[in-house]
């Protein structure tokens, strides 16, 4: 298959199934930490590139769904969410579980000091982008891990390397 045409293939089904996690609207920590699961299995299966895509265009869906209430938080939840992405797809060629620390602690950070310093929103969203996001990108991250895993034990995705 054409690699132009399998970035696509992978990154529409993975946004489509992003999107099916937002749109059943459970609680934070659960939406949290499925979105952040396929920000890093895109990378894991696709590229940094499908990790990035997927990273821009989440915010601006849950803005339009009505579940991300606060414009002015998306600029950020995007710097946040391509930070992820990059950071574990430089870092997971090292050592993917201090890539996903790594990259959970720099989603955390921007999001946590957009907050502190620099958009006002009211406090519970202030709390929500905080010590919340840390624990999402984390859960998503592990589950990843053991996601890509699995999927490497069935040859479908031979890019799948085995843990550093």
């Amino acid at each position: 298959m054409d690699a132009q045409i399998r970035f696509l293939t992978r990154t529409a089904l993975l946004i489509a199934l992003t999107m099916v996690i937002q749109l059943i609207r459970f609680p934070q920590l659960i939406t949290g930490t499925g979105v952040n699961l396929f920000l890093y299995l895109s990378v894991f299966l696709v590229g940094i590139g499908s990790g990035c895509t997927i990273g821009l265009i989440t915010p601006i869906i849950a803005l339009s769904l009505g579940i991300m209430g606060f414009a002015p938080l998306i600029p950020y939840i995007i710097i946040g969410n391509l930070s992820l992405a990059i950071i574990f797809g430089l870092l997971k060629k090292i050592n993917r579980y201090l890539a996903v620390a790594a990259a959970s602690v720099a989603k955390f950070l921007i999001l946590a000091g957009a907050v502190r310093f620099i958009v006002e929103v009211p406090p519970k969203a202030a709390q929500m982008m905080q010590l919340p996001q840390l624990f999402t990108a984390l859960a998503g991250g592990v589950l990843a891990l053991i996601l890509a895993h699995l999927l490497k034990r069935t040859n479908l995705f031979p890019q799948i390397k085995e843990p550093s």
